[in-house]
């Protein structure tokens, strides 16, 4: 029987995940087919129950769903659940849901391939959402010792912060002030999404040259914040790269296999040009 896949999240016309996904299934000829479904977060308990009850093989989680999705599932992956956050869900033999996070594992991924590793380089992650407790949990599983998190509502950024075991906590305003003390500067919020706010999440003013700037949107592939790094002298790495290799991980818990992340990156490039 044909598998199915899906990508749930408000806004979702945006996503790439359908092209990425189908483009894969073709390319390694896999009889499957990945759908992206529009879901209101008052509609969430409703939706999984839904995809569940239809048989979907797995499904990917985007923004607002990746914490509020998790009483709906049956199981956790232990690093899921660490991060309280889920952005691929797995349909088991059994057919219960288990869900995973591979947001930070593959920003990572995408960050070290850019420009190498630099583990001793002080980081600062903007945003305390789903895909930056990923980011900052993954960052410390991969070795890099300083990280702090700035946000609009401070509390959320101590609360992660505390999870980690070390960093501070910063409003936007303390962000802005002391950037120059980063080397490695990450916008993980939803700003400058193709469907979004298109304003920086904090001035740049104090940015140093050479640093490194990411940004986990892709779409558009120079984001608002990115385009005003690289005027500054910054390294700039866009979100294409989290964005293809969370998907290749995800691919992976669904099918077994690791899909060529190479010929991916080149393709959304061209479309998203």
């Amino acid at each position: 029987m044909k598998k199915w896949f899906a990508v749930i999240g408000d806004p979702i016309a945006h996503s790439k995940s359908p092209f990425m996904h189908n483009a894969w299934f073709e390319e390694m000829e896999i009889d499957a087919a990945y759908i992206p479904i529009h879901v209101k977060s008052e509609n969430l308990e409703e939706a999984v129950s839904a995809l569940k009850l239809l048989g979907a093989s797995g499904f990917n989680v985007t923004v607002p769903h990746k914490e509020a999705i998790i009483p709906f599932l049956d199981d956790l992956d232990s690093m899921a659940e660490k991060m309280g956050a889920v952005n691929t869900v797995v349909r088991q033999a059994d057919g219960t849901l288990k869900g995973y996070n591979t947001d930070g594992a593959g920003f990572v991924h995408s960050l070290e391939e850019a420009v190498g590793k630099h583990r001793e380089k002080k980081v600062l992650l903007i945003g305390a959402g789903g895909a930056s407790r990923g980011i900052a949990f993954a960052l410390k599983e991969y070795g890099y010792q300083e990280v702090d998190i700035a946000n609009r509502t401070v509390i959320k950024a101590q609360a992660i912060i505390e999870e980690l075991g070390g960093g501070a906590s910063l409003s936007l305003d303390e962000a802005k002030q002391r950037l120059d003390e980063y080397g490695i500067i990450i916008q993980a919020t939803s700003l400058g999404l193709s469907t979004g706010e298109s304003k920086l999440p904090l001035s740049l003013e104090k940015l140093q040259k050479e640093t490194i700037v990411a940004d986990i949107v892709y779409n558009p592939l120079m984001t608002p914040f990115l385009i005003e790094a690289e005027k500054r002298g910054a390294k700039i790495v866009t979100g294409l790269g989290m964005f293809v290799h969370q998907g290749a991980i995800a691919f992976q818990y669904w099918l077994g296999q690791y899909p060529n992340t190479e010929n991916m990156m080149q393709k959304l490039i061209e479309q998203l040009k």
